[in-house]
């Protein structure tokens, strides 16, 4: 029997509407293991996607606890130790820029996930996944929801630390190519950054399938 798969879609309230002091349920279904899933870096000129899955225990909760993209990166440096020891179990995966180049930007996004999950030293019963696309895990079902990272813990944790830990590689990366301001940018594509491009050319970790500099206008 195949893996089971669906699709659930966020509320289409602006969560700013949303009380601060409302706390993230740990998973969808606390009554099995269940991973969540998210990526960090997608968007990005330069460097890996990368990913993360955590199994957070079932009564896990923490105030802070939100889709990484609303906190502070402060508040997710201070997220990160607490996840990591709190979690049932957590892994983070990279794939490279090549990669991305290769198999392009989807397809790497999944198979890092996919990376994260091997590496779980827990076998989830199921896994959710921040956003609409996915491939089966083996025989694990799986769901993707829209928004996931604001709606659910596991996803919300798993994003912070793809996000943290891809920060760090990059800030990492900028002692190489100072030149590209990958401790400020984390290779995303500001137009400082592309800037530096224009100037100084690419570097080993740039994904040459993305639109590194603007098309040139005739007028």
């Amino acid at each position: 029997m195949g893996a089971i798969s669906s699709t659930v879609r966020g509320s289409v309230t602006d969560s700013s509407n949303n009380q601060m002091s409302d706390l993230l349920p740990s998973c969808a279904n606390p009554a099995i293991i269940e991973a969540g899933c998210d990526e960090a870096g997608r968007g990005c000129l330069a460097g890996p996607v990368c990913a993360a899955a955590v199994i957070l225990p079932p009564d896990f909760s923490h105030q802070w606890l939100n889709d990484s993209k609303k906190l502070t990166e402060k508040r997710r440096e201070q997220l990160r130790p607490i996840i990591e020891r709190e979690a049932l179990a957590w892994a983070v995966a990279f794939v490279s820029n090549e990669e991305i180049d290769r198999i392009n930007i989807l397809n790497a996004s999944i198979l890092a996930m996919h990376r994260a999950l091997d590496m779980l030293t827990l076998r989830p019963e199921a896994v959710i996944v921040d956003g609409n696309r996915f491939k089966p895990y083996g025989s694990i079902p799986h769901t993707t929801y829209i928004k996931g990272d604001g709606r659910f813990g596991n996803i919300a944790a798993a994003s912070i630390l793809a996000k943290t830990h891809r920060d760090q590689l990059m800030t990492e990366l900028h002692a190489q190519y100072p030149q590209y301001d990958w401790n400020i940018n984390k290779g995303y594509p500001t137009a400082a950054h592309r800037r530096a491009i224009t100037e100084y050319g690419l570097s080993p970790y740039h994904r040459l399938s993305f639109r590194l500099v603007p098309e040139p206008t005739l007028f």
